[in-house]
């Protein structure tokens, strides 16, 4: 005995209640079979009239759905640049499913701040336009947010970097999944920058200064200054720094220089040994004699990231009154390049030491120079 009940959508079969309704024809497409049949499990005609309601109401909304995403846009000759309200239907990834493939793949081994950097550099794109397709944004799209990061006051450089993340991620997709599409962020316009901004490099005489007054001070913010004057070390590899990388007890007393999980390195160059001189050999005594914390400088550093930033904003901070104008603490690297140059130190041998990329394949040859005679080039300038 079957039993009707209408308007429901629900009939009774066995004392059993089903819900059963007839498939739209607009969107009858979409589906296997014309009508969609739940059992409701329930003998109760008033848990199945509420069961039902329900069902109803959510296939309800998602018919609407299907008709919205099918219908065209109203006004869409009105649309920015011409973009017709196909291309919002593409089938092709979404920009910020291109950016965890490109994270996903890529971030191997890298910092957070490779992750940052390409989750905030994405983020510009979807504020500006939202998150699309990566085929539904255009060449005018791009240009377009070229020039609102140059009026927010980013240099053309920055925002270069930025449009070359852009790009890495979409590719990545584009080659991944052989799509058949353009990126639009490819071919972007970039003007030369009139006035170029350099960090320039701290006089000699000013760092002897700098470098006396640190070590009478002796804490580790000071400690950090000397050891990067000269060392030629970036602050971040000198800010992820464990006691265990400091050699002392050596005929030539070095730094073992060399990724760690909270601080990687830029370039495979990066990773060699540093012969600690003058300023810099001191405050690693200084700090190895008043401290056994494993981190050398924990106020930024610990197994879980290394802040090379909040170091880099301290420092300035302190340095700024005690330098020429235009100089930060990434001067005392530029002090460094200059300080070889002037006396007469092979580029290689400069490179070696500051952990530069070498510049030709001659270069990546052989063993490089030996620890002693980069402690001889340090010691002699």
């Amino acid at each position: 005995m079957v039993d009707k009940i209408v308007p429901r959508y629900m009939y009774q079969k066995d004392g059993t209640y089903y819900f059963s309704r007839h498939v739209p024809n607009d969107v009858r497409h979409h589906y296997a079979c014309d009508r969609i049949v739940i059992c409701l499990k329930t003998r109760s005609e008033y848990a199945a009239i509420n069961a039902s309601k329900s069902i109803a109401g959510k296939l309800d909304d998602y018919w609407m759905k299907l008709r919205l995403s099918e219908m065209t846009v109203p006004a869409a000759h009105l649309l920015v640049n011409g973009r017709s309200s196909e291309s919002f239907l593409s089938k092709h990834p979404k920009l910020s499913e291109a950016m965890e493939r490109y994270m996903r793949l890529k971030g191997v081994g890298r910092s957070k701040t490779f992750f940052a950097a390409a989750t905030r550099n994405i983020g510009y794109v979807i504020k500006q336009y939202g998150d699309r397709p990566i085929d539904a944004y255009s060449s005018a799209d791009a240009a377009n947010l070229r020039d609102y990061l140059v009026n927010r006051g980013l240099r053309i450089s920055s925002v270069s970097r930025i449009f070359a993340t852009i790009r890495a991620v979409i590719n990545l997709t584009i080659g991944e999944e052989g799509l058949d599409c353009r990126n639009s962020f490819a071919n972007t316009y970039f003007p030369n920058e009139v006035i170029e901004k350099t960090r320039h490099p701290i006089p000699v005489k000013i760092i002897r200064e700098i470098q006396k007054e640190c070590l009478e001070i002796g804490d580790s913010n000071r400690l950090l200054i000397a050891l990067i004057s000269d060392t030629g070390m970036r602050l971040s590899e000198a800010v992820g720094l464990i006691r265990d990388d400091v050699v002392l007890d050596h005929k030539y007393p070095h730094i073992n220089l060399k990724p760690h999980p909270w601080r990687s390195l830029k370039t495979v160059g990066s990773k060699r040994q540093i012969p600690l001189v003058g300023a810099a050999l001191e405050a690693m005594k200084v700090m190895h004699r008043h401290s056994q914390h494993p981190f050398l400088f924990k106020n930024y550093t610990d197994k879980n990231r290394c802040n090379g930033n909040s170091a880099s904003a301290a420092l300035n901070k302190w340095l700024k009154p005690r330098v020429p104008q235009g100089c930060v603490v990434h001067s005392f690297r530029h002090s460094m390049r200059d300080r070889l140059r002037a006396a007469d130190v092979n580029p290689e041998i400069i490179d070696d030491i500051c952990g530069w990329s070498s510049q030709s394949v001659g270069q990546s040859y052989g063993d490089g120079y030996s620890l002693k005679q980069k402690y001889l080039v340090l010691i002699s300038i």
